[in-house]
């Protein structure tokens, strides 16, 4: 700790991503990518872009992706914001509708970027906790002072709370902002973007990192009511202007032109995602009922911790929380058929030793 450091840095917690190792020969199935290339228009467009634009800056409106973005959720541009990322979206939503003083509140097995931003910006938080099976105690959300955040479908644990409970969330907190954060909606049931014209006070926050495969492109949106967007555009603008650069804006745009890839990747995934689930049960395994790209798992027998270390070991990566109640889980990503294959090969000659 230095001398310099502002009252800021010295409370902050920073955010420990999953650990990165691209060499050719892991299975990286530890930070929720997709594990298919993007649409081929994205790389086209993006060439496109290169050879034309590069040495103006790009829009600081983003206006033809957010007209895109809201094409296809029914939406006008003005009910949506781009970031860079979802988790500068989600930054920015901290700043722009939580008050310091006024506690607010998220499930206590959740994304562990909400306490980060929480205690950067000054902001308590009452952490609920979830039930025994992981499920939402939905009451518990009513009525909170400073508003509420929470993933749908959860992270780490791949549930997803039906429309009705998150419904019941927004209405039950009419003077607060609902942000309902849906990094992994589309291998979900349904969005909450269809309650955004019902109600002011909620804001849907989603990314093209997981189903569009732009992990590495970084644009994240959110979608709520126009005075909710322009309290975004009024952070980032005190920011900076051009969040998003001109690749960025038009490789998005054509990945959510690109309909027809999306559906045919997001179908592979969930294919894949309930065959591996079948599998660990026949393994031993208690597998949650995952709406997202993946699964959420304990073994009967073997501690979590060990499998982690041994399938890293073997060259598997997957993702371990030393956290409590959830220190016996592993969060598995859904990857292609064959690194799947592969990574049940190493787990059935661990759990066989």
């Amino acid at each position: 700790m230095s001398k310099f450091w502002s009252t800021m840095v010295k409370r902050t917690e920073p955010y420990v991503p999953g650990e990165q190792d691209n060499r050719e020969d892991i299975v990286k199935l530890n930070t929720n990518e997709n594990p298919y290339p993007p649409s081929p228009k994205v790389q086209e467009a993006m060439l496109g872009e290169m050879k034309r634009s590069l040495q103006l800056y790009p829009s600081p409106t983003a206006d033809e992706l957010r007209t895109t973005i809201g094409r296809r959720y029914g939406l006008t541009k003005e009910e949506v914001f781009v970031g860079n990322g979802s988790d500068e979206v989600l930054a920015f939503s901290f700043m722009a509708f939580f008050e310091p003083g006024q506690p607010i509140r998220f499930p206590d097995v959740s994304y562990s970027f909400y306490p980060v931003y929480a205690k950067l910006f000054d902001i308590p938080y009452e952490e609920v906790p979830l039930y025994e099976d992981f499920t939402l105690q939905v009451e518990q959300f009513f009525q909170s002072k400073g508003g509420v955040i929470l993933p749908n479908p959860n992270a780490p644990t791949s549930l997803y709370a039906e429309l009705e409970h998150i419904e019941a969330i927004v209405k039950n907190n009419p003077n607060q902002v609902v942000i309902i954060d849906e990094a992994y909606v589309d291998f979900a049931t349904e969005s909450a973007a269809s309650l955004i014209r019902k109600y002011d006070n909620l804001l849907v926050v989603q990314t093209t990192s997981k189903s569009r495969s732009l992990a590495g492109l970084r644009v994240g949106f959110a979608m709520g009511n126009p005075t909710l967007i322009e309290a975004l555009i009024r952070i980032k603008d005190s920011f900076n202007s051009y969040t998003l650069d001109r690749l960025a804006l038009v490789g998005a745009k054509a990945a959510f032109e690109d309909e027809a890839y999306f559906k045919e990747s997001t179908a592979e995934i969930i294919s894949t995602r309930e065959k591996v689930s079948a599998t660990l049960e026949q393994l031993g395994f208690h597998v949650l009922p995952s709406q997202a790209n993946f699964v959420f798992a304990t073994h009967e027998t073997a501690t979590a911790e060990s499998l982690y270390k041994k399938l890293k070991k073997e060259g598997v990566l997957v993702r371990y929380f030393n956290k409590p109640g959830i220190d016996n889980y592993l969060r598995i990503t859904i990857g292609t058929d064959d690194q799947m294959e592969r990574f049940v090969g190493k787990l059935k000659g661990i759990l066989q030793q």
